[in-house]
């Protein structure tokens, strides 16, 4: 595996790793309604991160600069997760993401 490769996918992990820790506690803010500073950071990086998605046409930037270093079709080439979750990762999170946005809504009216 090329050495730029092995960077990118683990900068992706972290990242990945970062944003479902965030997306998570949102839906855990939303469902005990501990609504805080924090739940507010979360839901605005949720949202970058859906803005700099869509200025990519779906696609994470570091997927399109690790595809330069691989030629694989699995959906995991470019990220250290379980091929099943890297390719249904925006389905899950977005849900999740969605949900608990309705319950922390939900609790601020």
């Amino acid at each position: 595996m090329k050495q730029p490769l092995v960077a990118i996918k683990l900068i992706h992990t972290l990242i990945w790793f970062v944003l479902a820790g965030a997306t998570l506690y949102i839906f855990y803010s939303g469902l005990l309604n501990r609504i805080t500073m924090f739940t507010w950071i979360a839901i605005a990086m949720i949202i970058a991160e859906g803005i700099v998605l869509l200025l990519f046409k779906w696609a994470c930037p570091l997927t399109v600069m690790a595809r330069k270093y691989s030629d694989s079709d699995k959906d995991n080439f470019d990220i250290y997760l379980p091929n099943w979750l890297a390719r249904h990762n925006k389905t899950i999170f977005t849900t999740i993401f969605l949900v608990g946005l309705v319950l922390i809504l939900l609790r601020k009216m």
